[in-house]
């Protein structure tokens, strides 16, 4: 294929994944009242405050959309597989492909991992209010943090995929990733601490240990493949 295709099929790729968003999101937003009552459960007075007039309907689109993105999560890899698929080699792909299912199920892994850690993260910040700093939590500001830990812990889950991909067309081995532990540790405390958006220190604690154990598993995979 020359370049100008390959381009083109990537806008069909891009646009195939967008209409999936597009009706997950449209789904999201029938549901979304739903979601937001499920993601203010942890909270102790069970309800947050809109400051604007417009606030309430953005917040129901941004929940939309995100849910719209986790749904559609397995057509957008499929078609990301699809894309790729065709430059590699009979024994990549059938190497890569069993890995690009798991995808999903890490992502799902992921979310649930964010769900579970909620309660701790949002009691370990609002265990600093007081009668001088009441804890009147605005939904804007709510709901970022939220999302935003969803998708975190959704795509970090998704990292061990990328290294035995890598592993598995060459371009790094068990080997490699042992020596470069002390650096692997480092950046995880740094994009733990980064990717989490609350400030507590449960959230980053969570995330960090699991991309540890992750990390450690994947290079236990790649060296028992023969990388």
């Amino acid at each position: 294929m020359s370049l100008i295709d390959h381009l083109d099929e990537l806008r069909r790729r891009v646009v195939r994944a967008l209409i999936a968003v597009a009706i997950g999101s449209v789904v999201g937003f029938t549901l979304a009242t739903r979601i937001i009552d499920i993601l203010i459960a942890p909270l102790p007075t069970g309800k947050v405050q809109v400051l604007a007039p417009g606030d309430a309907f953005f917040i129901n689109v941004k929940i939309a959309v995100i849910f719209g993105v986790i749904v559609a999560m397995p057509v957008i890899l499929y078609q990301g597989w699809r894309f790729i698929a065709p430059g590699l080699t009979e024994r990549e792909r059938r190497g890569v492909a069993p890995w690009v299912i798991l995808s999903l199920v890490f992502f799902a892994i992921g979310v649930g991992i964010a769900y579970f850690v909620l309660p701790f993260a949002t009691a370990f910040l609002l265990s600093f209010t007081s009668p001088a700093l009441v804890a009147n939590l605005a939904a804007g500001p709510y709901f970022d943090f939220v999302t935003t830990m969803f998708l975190a812990f959704g795509v970090v889950m998704e990292f061990p995929i990328l290294l035995y991909g890598l592993a598995r067309v060459g371009i790094i081995g068990s080997a490699r990733l042992r020596a470069s532990r002390r650096y692997a540790l480092l950046g995880i405390a740094v994009f733990a601490a980064v990717a989490t958006p609350g400030g507590d220190l449960v959230s980053p604690a969570v995330l960090g240990i699991t991309m540890y154990l992750l990390y450690e598993l994947t290079i236990l995979l790649i060296r028992r493949s023969g990388r």
